[in-house]
Formats: C-alpha cells, sequence, structure tokens
C-alpha cells in the first residue's frame, strides 16, 4: 500500500503540548495521528464521544449532590473518618446478626 502525506494546520502551542504528551507516553506525535486513522477506520465513525457533558445531566454529580443535601439533612454531614467507620461496623455487624 503507498503512503501519503497528510498535512494540517494546528495551533502552535497546542503541537507543543501534545507532542510532549505523547513523548511521556513513548510515542510521537506521528504515531498518535496515525492510531486515531486506523481507529477511525476500525469504528467507522469517531472512537470517542462527540457529546458535551451538561453538569446537570452527569449522574455522578447529581449522585454526590444527593448524598451531601442528606448528609446535610440528617446532621451526619461534619462526621470524622472515626465517625464514619464505627457506624459503618456497626453497620456490617447489625446486618451479619
Amino acid at each position: 500500500m503507498a503512503n501519503t502525506l497528510v498535512q494540517f494546520r494546528a495551533d502552535e502551542t497546542a503541537r507543543i503540548k501534545a507532542i510532549g504528551i505523547c513523548e511521556k507516553l513513548g510515542i510521537d506525535l506521528q504515531t498518535y495521528l496515525r492510531m486515531c486513522m486506523a481507529r477511525l477506520i476500525q469504528e467507522n465513525g469517531i472512537p470517542f464521544s462527540m457529546k458535551l457533558d451538561n453538569e446537570s445531566e452527569n449522574r455522578g454529580i447529581n449522585a454526590m449532590k444527593a448524598a451531601s443535601r442528606i448528609a446535610l439533612e440528617t446532621g451526619i454531614a461534619d462526621m470524622s473518618l472515626d465517625e464514619i467507620n464505627t457506624e459503618i461496623s456497626a453497620a456490617r455487624k447489625e446486618a451479619s446478626e
């Protein structure tokens, strides 16, 4: 299969940062870009999510906010780690009985 040259313009700062990341991973930028093209072909599309994560739609963040709200409402938001571990131990002991 014949090789062909692919060129495009990129912001210099972004290019330098990308090269630095690739070097830390032990590859060069050209190898990374070839990997991206190969994955695009393999997936027959963009190989990663192309949607914007809206914080209000993020279930993980919503769960943490709900847990914080419940902790405030029940007065347990300021528990120390030792107090939390004591509660866990007691709940486990109660569950095994």
